[in-house]
């Protein structure tokens, strides 16, 4: 057996393994409560990114130290950023110990991204102008493991971007091997835990699984365009629905002074849910968007490299267009929607 279909095995066994015993064991294990703030009307057991955890890392196996940065690198930022989450899912963790972690995580890896061999930034090192560098790396990584975690508030969103886009990422790795071993693999173990957490879901991913996925999704599609594996607007294009929607949302939050590290409903997913679709529907249209862009880049990548900035503007615009769709349908909502 070849090493991607080994990774893929891998990948699917070791998350199943996880996904069979947490829904065996559900009724001991943390779960999200319903609230004003979730889309959700009955508690779920929140730790099934713990699925993706094993299945990623029995599936990249040996690959792990090929990944952009190496393996002292990523992976202590990986792992710390998955015990602070995992520590936010079992008791809450404070706001100041999330972000610190995050923060540390970030420039520790960032650190190892600008100066791996056969980066495509040479001559970059310690001093005022690598500041610059390392600081844009971190923020890069940081919101990637938030915007994730932030979008994973209704069923099967997560884990569909986690099947998709990485997916999309194995695909067009094909002068990398350690990089098609490792996205296989995450993309595969994605399957058993969408499978439970399709709508409507028995399992949620929670911070455990979506903090160090985001991280991955930017380490990975940035460590790759550093070192040549393919263009910076490939992993923009193939994670643009969940980057538009987060960052948007971030952004109109901002402007009007609010909290923004408060939990609301104000995601054009979330908006979109409480306008009628629910889960399938919501589903349904950002999963189409996943696919949408994932096709192009990959499509792009394949046969027109130098459209790809021009498809990546062009994904901009209808996302743009669904969020003004969604705000004109929010602005003349029934009173009942709260």
């Amino acid at each position: 057996m070849n090493p991607v279909a080994t990774a893929a095995a891998l990948g699917l066994a070791g998350s199943a393994g996880v996904v069979l015993a947490i829904l065996r064991l559900a009724p001991r294990l943390p779960a999200a409560a319903p609230n004003a703030r979730s889309l959700h009307r009955a508690p779920v057991p929140r730790v099934g990114g713990l699925a993706l955890c094993a299945g990623f890392l029995l599936g990249a196996g040996g690959s792990v130290g090929d990944l952009p940065g190496g393996a002292a690198g990523w992976l202590p930022a990986w792992l710390v950023l998955a015990v602070v989450s995992l520590w936010d899912d079992a008791r809450g963790a404070p706001v100041s110990a999330r972000l610190a972690a995050q923060a540390a995580a970030g420039l520790w890896a960032a650190a190892w991204l600008l100066r791996m061999p056969g980066s495509a930034l040479p001559g970059v090192a310690p001093g005022v102008a690598y500041l610059p560098g390392l600081a844009v790396v971190a923020v890069i990584l940081v919101w990637s493991a938030n915007l994730y975690n932030f979008m994973d508030g209704s069923d099967g969103l997560a884990g569909a971007m986690t099947l998709v886009g990485f997916g999309a990422l194995a695909l067009g790795a094909d002068a990398d091997p350690a990089l098609r071993v490792a996205t296989t693999a995450l993309a595969c173990a994605a399957v058993p835990f969408l499978a439970a957490n399709r709508p409507p879901a028995r399992l949620f991913m929670g911070d455990v699984g979506a903090v160090p996925a985001g991280f991955l999704a930017a380490l990975l599609g940035l460590g790759g365009a550093l070192r040549g594996d393919w263009p910076a607007w490939f992993p923009a294009l193939v994670f643009l629905p969940f980057a538009a929607d987060a960052t948007v949302t971030l952004l109109r939050r901002a402007w009007r002074h609010e909290r923004v590290w408060e939990a609301h409903r104000d995601h054009y997913y979330q908006r979109l849910h409480r306008l009628g679709a629910g889960h399938p529907g919501t589903l349904a249209v950002y999963g189409g968007a996943m696919l949408g862009t994932s096709a192009t880049a990959l499509a792009c990548r394949a046969f027109a490299p130098h459209a790809g900035t021009a498809a990546l503007l062009a994904w901009c615009a209808a996302h743009a267009m669904l969020f003004a769709a969604i705000d004109y349908h929010w602005r003349r909502r029934p009173s009942a929607i709260p």
